[in-house]
């Protein structure tokens, strides 16, 4: 089995593969791998915001808890994939729960690092916003979803 530099797993993804190499080999430092088993989570709605995850197998549901129903998924993440914007947007809190749904492994970010290497270079901090802008966006448009499918039912 071969093993790959973090640099190279983040050049084969669709969110990183554009950016630049040196970017890329500055982000690879900031990154660790990690996994999850089915059913644990990689972190819960309000923790700190401390880390960002690439998924490079499996999947994670992100929930929001719905009073009186329960746990519910707004949206499924999976190979390729990343996860989680928080620790971009102050105050730093998760705005949702991420649970493991099948044995995932993922590159954890640490995002204090992240966040201090786009302060020192501007350029990065842009690409870095424009990057998970995206990433907001499409979160909020899935929860709206989940919320117009919620209140539709009697």
């Amino acid at each position: 089995m071969q093993v790959k530099a973090l640099e190279d797993l983040l050049a084969e993804t669709p969110f990183f593969k554009d950016l630049d190499p040196a970017y890329r080999s500055m982000l690879a430092g900031c990154g660790v791998n990690v996994v999850f088993r089915a059913g644990e989570f990689l972190f819960r709605e309000n923790d700190p915001a401390e880390r960002f995850y690439l998924i490079r197998a499996g999947k994670v549901a992100l929930e929001i808890a719905v009073p009186g129903r329960g746990p519910m998924i707004i949206q499924t993440v999976q190979e390729g994939e990343v996860l989680g914007w928080s620790w971009l947007v102050p105050p730093y809190r998760m705005q949702y729960d991420a649970r493991a749904v099948e044995l995932t492994r993922a590159i954890a970010f640490d995002g204090a690092c992240i966040r201090t290497k786009c302060e020192q270079d501007p350029k990065l901090g842009y690409e870095f916003f424009k990057r998970f802008s995206v990433l907001i966006v499409q979160r909020l448009a899935a929860l709206r979803l989940q919320l117009l499918d919620v209140y539709a039912q009697p």
